[in-house]
C-alpha cells in the first residue's frame, strides 16, 4: 500500500508554488509504502533509528521470521534478550517491549492516537520511549497518512527544499512561511522534497554552503 494522494492535491500545491509544480511535473506520481498498522509502524519506527536502510530491513525480517506477527502478544512474550540476538541494541530491544507491556496492560490505547488531532497525537507517540518529535512525525505521515505533516527535524526535507527553492540555509521561519504555503497538503509536499534531495532531478544542487553541505550529507548517510 502507498500514501494516498491524488490530482486534488497536486493541483493544490501547483497553484500555491510555481517552482514546486515545475518538480512535481518533473517527478510524476510517487509512490511511498505505509505501514497502517499502527503497533508494528511504531516498533519499525524504534528498530529503524540511526542505522542504514539495509540493517533495518534486515532485523526487520529477522524479527518477523521470529516473531510470525508483530503484535503486542508475540512482543510480549519474547524475551528482551531474544529480541537483542536479532540485530537491534538493548535498548532499542527495551523500548520495544516496554511499548508492547503498555498495550497489554491497557496503560496505552492505539485508536485513541487515530482520534487525535496531529499535535496531540505527536506530544503522545513522543511520550513513548524511543519515539522523538521527528519519529512521531513520520509514524503520522507512513502509518496514519496525515495529509498536513512538515518536518523541520528531517534533513532531507531540509535539504530538498534548498534544491527546489535555491536557498543557502532554512530557519524555522522560513520553514513555517512554506508549511503555511503549503498546508494543508504538506505531506505530499513532502514526498517531493525527499525525492529531489535524494536526486530525483539530477540538474537541480544544494545550495547550502560547502561545509554545512558535507557535514549535512554526513548526516542524511547516517539516517538512511
Amino acid at each position: 500500500m502507498y500514501f494516498s494522494y491524488g490530482d486534488k492535491e497536486l493541483a493544490y500545491l501547483k497553484s500555491k508554488d510555481k517552482r514546486l509544480a515545475a518538480v512535481i511535473d518533473k517527478i510524476g506520481h510517487i509512490d511511498r509504502a505505509v505501514d497502517t498498522d499502527l503497533f508494528s509502524a511504531v516498533v519499525h519506527h524504534i528498530v529503524a533509528q540511526q542505522i542504514s536502510t539495509k540493517a533495518q530491513q534486515t532485523i526487520w525480517q529477522r524479527l518477523q521470521d521470529a516473531l510470525g506477527e508483530i503484535a503486542p502478544e508475540t512482543i510480549g512474550n519474547t524475551e528482551i534478550g531474544k529480541l537483542q540476538s536479532l540485530g537491534m541494541s538493548f535498548r532499542k530491544a527495551e523500548y520495544i517491549k516496554d511499548f508492547a507491556d503498555k498495550i497489554i496492560h491497557g496503560e496505552w490505547n492505539l485508536t485513541k492516537i487515530e482520534r487525535m488531532s496531529d499535535d496531540e497525537a505527536i506530544a503522545a507517540l513522543s511520550s513513548l520511549k524511543g519515539v522523538g518529535v521527528w519519529t512521531a512525525e513520520m509514524i503520522l505521515l507512513f502509518c496514519l497518512q496525515r495529509p498536513n505533516i512538515f518536518s523541520y527535524g528531517d534533513l532531507a526535507i531540509l535539504r530538498g527544499m534548498r534544491m527546489v527553492y535555491h536557498h543557502r540555509s532554512i530557519d524555522k521561519a522560513l520553514f513555517e512561511k512554506y508549511r503555511r504555503r503549503l498546508s494543508p497538503y504538506c505531506s505530499v509536499a513532502s514526498l517531493y522534497f525527499w525525492a529531489v534531495a535524494g536526486g530525483a532531478i539530477p540538474e537541480m544542487k544544494d545550495y547550502a554552503p560547502a561545509k554545512k553541505q558535507e557535514a549535512k550529507s554526513k548526516e542524511l548517510k547516517a539516517r538512511s
